[in-house]
């Protein structure tokens, strides 16, 4: 876990969320944790206390350089067990209908679909989001029970 004195991983960050203001926001009451391959960064999540019993993985990522290793899920499963170390019986994600790779990751590793947040990403972002040939309009919320 990184200390609150640490610089944050902002370029990694931001790869998961475009928007810099926000990546600052949810990480200065969030803790953050970075994973270090060969010295340098090659993931990073937040996990964000929404009560006293749920948390909410709030941003997801893995350096491009050593995608499709399996380290997503890896930075997954961390995040699932600290947050049951930390005393929280339910984690929350979030992702934008476009996600494909993020949504079949996250069901993979037990989350279930939970509900959509309609028009999310146009209301809280300036610019349009595009992956994989889709507009990201929604954000689909997903549940992991502990």
């Amino acid at each position: 876990m990184l200390g609150r004195d640490e610089e944050l991983p902002m370029q990694l960050l931001l790869e998961a969320d475009p928007s810099k203001e926000l990546v600052v926001e949810y990480c200065a009451g969030g803790l953050v944790y970075a994973a270090e391959l060969a010295g340098d960064i090659a993931g990073v999540y937040v996990l964000l206390p929404l009560t006293e019993l749920a948390v909410e993985v709030k941003n997801i990522a893995v350096a491009e350089s050593v995608r499709g290793q399996g380290y997503g899920k890896k930075l997954l499963r961390h995040a699932l067990a600290e947050a049951e170390r930390l005393g929280f019986s339910k984690v929350e994600i979030g992702t934008g209908n476009s996600s494909l790779d993020q949504l079949a990751l996250y069901q993979k590793c037990g989350f279930r679909v939970d509900s959509i947040d309609r028009d999310f990403f146009t209301r809280n972002y300036p610019e349009p989001i595009i992956e994989n040939g889709i507009v990201c309009r929604d954000m689909i919320r997903l549940v992991y029970t502990i």
